[in-house]
């Protein structure tokens, strides 16, 4: 298996990347919103992704958080709120927050699950700073660890109800980034004392199946490198101080925080510890170079994929019952509407 995550040119495969799919046999895919179309369409484009591969439970995702960040858009698909709708029922009901983030969570895992997703890029632990790019803004689900941590375990959970596994990111934290890693480098410089702020919801939910790295240089950990090619804060930061001992993907290769040709890209980071390099543009030839360089998925990382897909189920979408989640969240950011 190559340890990387493709993603696809359009609505269905072309015979070029069904060939190149079934011999590379890479982790798993992404999909964007060039990928989709209708419920139809898409349900029959992962179904003949698992088809390829004769696995019922593969990897494949999509960055479905709600707000600005959806690739399933409505008319077809449902509009969810973003991670701030929760943070702000939480200044007046803590545990209410709670569970509108878990209801929420669950219902749009079953649209998920409908379409044959098995994975959700969510939820973002990343604590919100101020002065921070707005590149998280709005995502972040807080400005205090603690209850990052809580709105976090609640959204794992409801996606896990859904049968969808859920992906923390941006570890070991991206809130105080004063730059937008899509289109440059950002760099932290704050102290090792500080970050411990970014680093405490990650930590809480050390046990999250997935991970996703973030394209910052932490000069307090290592000044040469962003935190997916450092070899240091992978080993040290991520897997000890963290303790996080899940699947361990990349972000966007193709970003522009990192430099390099995409093949080197995904050799350096794996190279460094993450387990998967995560490739998002379904450019073949891009595709066809990362599968010469890297060598086969480590059996550690083979074993914390197995581990992350184990509950997914595609087969779970319950109308009724995601009218009822949909309807407890309702119901409960109401009350935070109703004090606005």
């Amino acid at each position: 298996m190559t340890p990387a995550i493709f993603g696809l040119s359009g609505t269905t495969l072309t015979a070029e990347e069904r060939a190149f799919f079934a011999d590379a046999d890479p982790a798993g895919y992404i999909l964007f919103g060039r990928n989709i179309e209708s419920r139809a369409q898409l349900r029959a484009l992962t179904d003949e992704l698992r088809g390829i591969h004769g696995r019922s439970r593969l990897f494949i995702c999509i960055d479905q958080e709600g707000g600005r960040v959806s690739r399933m858009k409505p008319p077809e698909w449902l509009a969810y709120p973003a991670g701030q709708a929760f943070d702000h029922l939480w200044d007046l009901a803590p545990a209410s927050a709670i569970e509108a983030a878990r209801a929420n969570a669950e219902a749009l895992g079953l649209d998920l699950a409908e379409a044959g997703i098995s994975v959700d890029c969510l939820p973002l632990l990343d604590v919100r700073q101020p002065g921070a790019h707005d590149v998280i803004g709005d995502r972040a689900l807080g400005t205090e660890p603690r209850r990052v941590a809580a709105l976090g375990r609640a959204v794992l959970d409801g996606l896990e109800r859904a049968g969808v596994c859920g992906v923390v990111k941006h570890m070991p934290g991206h809130g105080r980034a004063g730059a937008d890693s899509h289109k440059e480098l950002p760099t932290v410089t704050v102290s090792e004392a500080e970050l411990e702020v970014d680093i405490a919801p990650f930590r809480t939910l050390a046990d999250a199946p997935v991970a996703m790295t973030a394209h910052i240089v932490f000069t307090a950990w290592d000044k040469e490198r962003p935190a997916t090619q450092s070899p240091t804060v992978i080993e040290q930061i991520i897997r000890r101080r963290i303790g996080f001992d899940g699947l361990l993907l990349t972000d966007d290769l193709d970003m522009e925080a990192l430099s390099g040709t995409i093949p080197e890209r995904a050799a350096r980071s794996i190279a460094a510890g993450c387990d998967v390099a995560l490739n998002c543009w379904g450019r073949m030839d891009d595709m066809v170079g990362i599968a010469r360089v890297l060598p086969v998925m480590a059996p550690a990382a083979a074993v914390r994929l197995e581990r992350a897909l184990a509950f997914t189920d595609v087969t779970r979408f319950d109308r009724t019952r995601q009218a009822e989640r949909l309807a407890t969240r309702d119901a409960l950011l109401a009350l935070a509407e109703a004090r606005a």
